[in-house]
């Protein structure tokens, strides 16, 4: 087009101009009432209408001659927000993905928000055109709980985070620490079900489940960093510990900052939940620091060079002293296994529960499938792939209910091109992996809970964050910026289900007839709303 180069050169005069002159017609009521009050009605409207008319004009014609994604009109200042409000979930993006196609675009106050909803196109995002949309979007409460970006899972794309990945893959994410670790972790599964044969209270009355396999979590992961255990859910620093990292969850997790982060003239309004959020990691981090990390150290320089590294956060220490990492890093890192390894797993196992306490059928068919296979060997880590109606049950809990339902969001530093269309720079792009999973186009009746499903039509798709990937389901994302932590959700995943199907029927407490499963999101998560009280009654053998 002959007047692009000129529309390029006058937008960004324009569109400040522009800017001032809304603001003054929109707050014309109470800025300056006295001004307005003495000027012609014609000329009041004129203020009022002609800049958003102009506005709407240039902003139709920016918007085809640069080719980008389709979307709903947005006004200035505020871009799509009154539209879309504060609550970017899962089901509201898929029911616009119906009205405006496979990729969109919102214009959130200032930024930009791409959405993606088909396999082909995640493909673009997350594999082939990877490196362009590696980056991580800015966040005003994300920048506080990961130190403006110095952990591994939202830091930008380059060298800092290909460092992070590394010497946090070696003592977490790799086949030799599952093998190393996999009898710790089913000796404190198997204290869970020796506490819940025990107590005669949940035969009939349930327990609210989530708090028992949280203490069984939170050994499992602190004993693999810090090789230290919580003695029961009454121990002073487990409850510390649950308390901080719950409430950095519910604060990082909430959608009422989202104003304040798309609209910077409504930031000042934020400042006292940023507030809270920056004391909160002050304490939360000091927590970690002077419990747990400077423990360690403390033993590292006891020991000297005949120190032998013995769990995850001393291989960590070890890299921040040979100057590869800094004292911080080491922090944000034991920041980022708190959050992301320990309650998106817990999550999925109180899914899989609920589904399971819902479907005593599927239990039925796991307990048979045990039996049939092992004949009274125990499952453990290392016979799990030789009982596959197991694995499709995962499979299907995180197809249904999947922990993380718009992944983490991507960013492309640069302009990009995605299906046809240009991405503005520095866009937020989110694939939605719960629509690609649960859309009825692609999926045969998604809204059930069938693990058959993949061991039927869908056989060939598999719960992998690289190889040969079906784009359709993406649980741990994939490619460069995929979850490391598959290697052990999946497993911990397997193995709980196992232990508690073959000691227990799980059911509904009396007087119940089934378990709620509906969610609740956030802006990452999707996790149970309700956490589900479960009876258990021990299996005579």
């Amino acid at each position: 087009m002959a007047y692009l180069p000129y529309l390029l050169f006058i937008k960004p005069i324009f569109g400040t101009t522009l800017t001032l002159l809304i603001i003054l017609a929109l707050t014309r009521n109470f800025l300056y009432p006295q001004l307005y009050a003495n000027l012609p009605p014609t000329l009041l409207s004129l203020i009022t209408f002609v800049p958003l008319a102009i506005y709407f004009f240039f902003h139709t014609i920016f918007k085809s001659s640069a080719a980008l994604p389709p979307g709903p009109l947005s006004i200035p200042i505020f871009g799509n927000w009154f539209q879309v409000g504060n609550d970017l979930n899962h089901c509201l993006l898929a029911s616009m993905a119906q009205k405006y196609g496979p990729v969109f675009l919102l214009k959130l106050g200032s930024k930009n928000l791409t959405v993606v909803s088909d396999p082909e196109l995640a493909t673009q995002v997350l594999h082939t055109q990877g490196v362009e949309f590696g980056s991580r979007p800015r966040n005003v409460v994300f920048d506080i709980f990961t130190g403006n970006g110095q952990d591994m899972v939202f830091t930008v794309y380059g060298e800092h985070w290909r460092k992070m990945r590394r010497i946090m893959t070696l003592p977490f994410f790799t086949n030799k620490v599952v093998h190393q670790y996999s009898n710790m972790w089913e000796e404190e599964m198997e204290m869970v079900v020796n506490d819940l044969k025990k107590d005669e209270k949940v035969k009939t009355k349930g327990i609210v489940i989530r708090k028992r396999l949280q203490l069984m979590l939170y050994n499992i992961m602190y004993r693999m960093m810090f090789d230290a255990k919580f003695e029961s859910q009454e121990d002073p620093l487990f409850i510390e510990a649950t308390k901080f990292n719950s409430e950095r969850s519910r604060l990082a997790q909430s959608f009422e900052y989202n104003y304040g982060d798309f609209i910077p003239l409504l930031r000042p309004f934020l400042r006292g939940y940023l507030n809270k959020c920056r004391d909160l990691q002050l304490r939360r981090l000091a927590f970690f620091n002077k419990y747990y990390v400077e423990k360690r150290r403390e033993i590292m320089a006891a020991n000297g060079e005949k120190h032998k590294i013995s769990c995850a956060i001393d291989h960590i220490i070890d890299a921040q002293m040979k100057g590869e990492i800094s004292e911080e890093n080491v922090l944000y890192i034991v920041e980022n296994i708190n959050v992301a390894a320990i309650e998106t797993t817990l999550w999925s196992m109180e899914w899989a529960i609920a589904e399971l306490v819902n479907h005593p059928a599927i239990q039925h068919k796991i307990r048979q499938e045990i039996s049939h296979v092992l004949k009274g060997e125990p499952v453990t880590e290392s016979n799990l792939h030789e009982l596959p109606y197991l694995q499709a049950t995962v499979k299907e809990t995180l197809r249904l209910h999947t922990p993380i339902p718009l992944l983490v969001p991507h960013m492309n530093l640069g302009e990009a091109k995605l299906g046809g269309f240009t991405i503005p720079k520095e866009s937020k792009v989110i694939v939605n992996a719960w629509w690609l999973a649960n859309n009825p186009k692609w999926w045969k009746n998604p809204e059930e809970f069938r693990p058959e499903r993949f061991l039927e039509e869908e056989r060939d798709t598999d719960a992998v964050a690289g190889g040969k990937v079906d784009f359709r389901y993406l649980p741990f994302g994939m490619g460069r910026r995929s979850c490391p932590g598959i290697i052990l959700a999946l497993p911990i995943l397997g193995l709980i289900i196992a232990k508690l199907v073959t000691n227990f029927e799980m059911k509904t407490p009396l007087g119940t007839d089934k378990i709620d499963v509906s969610g609740k999101g956030g802006q990452f998560s999707l996790h149970i709303a309700n956490h589900s009280t479960v009876a258990f009654s021990p299996i005579m053998v």
